[in-house]
């Protein structure tokens, strides 16, 4: 195709979206399936016209969507792209100003969860014969310093199209990174306001589909025998499955190695639902907010072999939990920035190529007996724990344990549960039973309070044969709860579960461990004599604000209410419906006898502080850096 076609830079984007593709296994899937937007004088006149043109000559071309938060919008597409395993995202628009800084929660989101979004924030006039512009920041470093550029630092892509030229050579590179399993995050390409609805003659091989091939790179024939030797070698080896297990489609892989040789599955709260939660091979959750048979295991192991882990703080224990004085680490994953972590086997590959070559390297090996059954049993004892908090019968007020139970027992196999902050993802973490690889939604990588009302409209979007479950407390519903009015407009079914416990129950239960009292947590009228937030609670009724938003709204008092509201909401079609609970935020979840770092006064004049200090050194000294090289391999050793 030759010649040339005259479209303003906003149109020509627009254009050139809708045929971007990935590939991978040769099933192709759109890279940019929408474009959620808020106009404001930024984007108006430009993307905002090209959307609507768009709209009216090509419909379904590049699908709008209306958001109501713009950090709501990159959470929503966030989801999205997890939803569709990082083969395809969405775009958001925003305004010049507040409008595009609004984005920049959600971009550090995407990009520390590795997630593609595609960010389109308005910018200040390239011609600067407006200066300063409405909302403009004046910077004395320069004229070319925009608000943007705070994007630079959360994006894995960035670029500012001062001019219609730039255009192709940004959008290609924008959609490189979108499509790379390794580098892929926020992408941000700034569009100034006036640039945006500048003409320009464009090549029509602009906007000839172009298909991005999204590589399973197998590994290194030399690493891979090293891994081989390393897994041969030991006695207790364990694996811990993060989110690259799901993303690369390595669950059925990761099945077939498991039962093969034996070796248990721990999972990462980005990796849970690696295994169903009852297969044989798995013992649930690892880490701070784990099961006590993934972390009894982790602590015994001789041998840790990750795979699509980035080994956090929580999933490592802040680096406490591997305890075995010999433990070393085979590290299965696409990116080498995790796979030299713990100074492991760097086994840089695709996490289902890298299952499959390990198990035709291991071939006909196994565990001892004695360790199989040993882990079963653990696996059976924590199942019997989570069944033992799902029926607590705790009075007056349900505990949280409790509402997650009911609301597992309501979802079928592959509807999806979503969360994000709070004392909530731990406890999910903990006593979620996972029955399918996308059933289990956790941003746990920002932990973003609001992400997950904005987050499950994202997943209902990306598959919308699934139920979505969202789980928020009072506390994150508060933070961000606007997209309940997009799911409305769209007629998208969420239920949502509003769990009230007048505060912010997880930091509150972290305040008493490192002796704060809980100050500052609860949401309380202020004292008449003590002059503090210690008064009586807040007359808040979120039931009622949902409902103000056009949100159906069930209100459950007890567990067996609680059933039967979840029943009715599941059999609602045609929008979100919400189930308000109010629980007990005092009841503890069943203890994961783990550890999570968070410093405590060195000194204090509180006695509670104090005593917490002493724990806290304690739970310091198990520590490790984990920095013992990797075993040679066998040819090395017989020479």
């Amino acid at each position: 195709m030759s010649g040339t076609v005259r479209l303003t830079v906003a149109q020509a984007l627009v254009r050139f979206l809708p045929q971007q593709w990935t590939e991978r296994d040769g099933v192709e899937h759109r890279l940019i399936e929408g474009c959620f937007g808020i106009f404001g004088h930024g984007n108006l006149a430009g993307l905002g016209q090209a959307l609507l043109q768009a709209e009216l000559d090509t419909p379904g071309d590049l699908r709008y969507l209306q958001g109501r938060n713009e950090q709501g919008m990159v959470h929503a597409a966030s989801a999205y792209a997890r939803m569709r395993n990082r083969l395809s995202t969405l775009a958001i628009t925003a305004s010049v100003g507040p409008g595009a800084t609004n984005m920049l929660t959600g971009a550090a989101l995407a990009t520390i969860n590795r997630l593609p979004v595609l960010l389109l924030p308005g910018d200040i006039f390239a011609t600067r014969v407006s200066s300063p512009v409405l909302q403009e920041l004046e910077s004395p470093a320069g004229y070319d310093v925009s608000v943007n550029d705070a994007f630079r630092p959360l994006s894995r892509f960035f670029d500012r199209v001062w001019r219609p030229e730039q255009l192709p050579a940004a959008l290609l590179g924008a959609s490189r990174v979108l499509a790379d399993p390794v580098e892929t995050g926020a992408v941000t390409i700034a569009l100034p306001q006036d640039v945006q609805t500048e003409a320009h003659d464009w090549p029509l091989e602009l906007f000839e589909p172009r298909t991005w091939h999204v590589p399973r790179p197998a590994p290194e024939p030399r690493v891979l025998a090293q891994a081989v030797a390393s897994i041969r070698g030991a006695t207790r080896p364990v694996l811990i499955c993060g989110g690259g297990t799901i993303y690369s489609e390595g669950t059925d892989a990761l099945r077939a190695f498991t039962e093969a040789t034996g070796i248990p599955v721990a999972e990462t709260q980005a990796g849970k639902g690696s295994l169903p939660y009852d297969h044989p091979g798995s013992l649930g959750a690892v880490g701070s907010t784990g099961s006590t048979a993934a972390n009894r295991t982790v602590a015994e192991a001789d041998l840790v072999i990750g795979v699509g882990t980035r080994y956090s703080d929580f999933t490592t224990a802040s680096r406490s939990a591997f305890a075995n004085p010999e433990v070393r680490f085979v590290n299965l994953n696409i990116a080498g920035l995790d796979a030299v972590k713990q100074a492991g086997v760097p086994l840089v590959a695709d996490a289902r190529e890298g299952l499959l070559a390990l198990a035709a390297a291991l071939d006909g090996w196994q565990v001892e007996p004695g360790y199989r059954e040993q882990t079963a049993i653990r696996a059976r004892e924590w199942d019997e724990t989570v069944q033992r908090s799902h029926d607590l019968g705790h009075q007056p007020l349900p505990a949280q344990s409790e509402v997650i139970g009911v609301v597992n027992d309501v979802s079928a196999p592959r509807d999806v549960v979503v969360c994000a902050a709070g004392s909530m993802p731990g406890d999910l973490h903990k006593l979620w039973r996972t029955r399918d690889p996308k059933g289990y939604h956790v941003e746990y990588g920002y932990s973003c309070m609001g992400y997950e009302i904005a987050g499950g409209l994202g997943v209902a979007l990306a598959c919308p044969e699934r139920d979505v479950f969202v789980m928020v407390g009072d506390g994150s519903y508060l933070m961000m709860a606007q997209e309940l009015v997009t799911a409305v407009a769209e007629r998208v079914k969420l239920v949502v579960v509003l769990v009230q416990n007048h505060g912010f129950a997880s930091i509150g239960a972290l305040s008493d461990q490192v002796g704060a009292q809980r100050f500052g947590t609860r949401y309380r009228f202020r004292g008449t004599d003590s002059g503090r937030l210690d008064g009586e609670i807040l007359p808040v009724d979120l039931a009622a604000n949902a409902e103000s938003l056009g949100v159906r709204v069930l209100r459950a008092t007890t567990i067996d209410h609680l059933r039967t509201a979840l029943r009715e909401a599941k059999a609602h079609s045609g929008g979100p419906v919400l189930v308000h609970v109010e629980t007990d935020p005092l009841v503890p979840a069943p203890d994961s006898e783990s550890w999570w770092d968070v410093p405590v006064a060195e000194v204090s004049d509180l006695e509670a502080t104090r005593d917490s200090r002493v724990r806290y050194e304690r739970h310091k000294a198990a520590q490790r850096h984990h920095l013992r090289p990797p075993a040679p391999a066998l040819d090395e050793r017989d020479h």
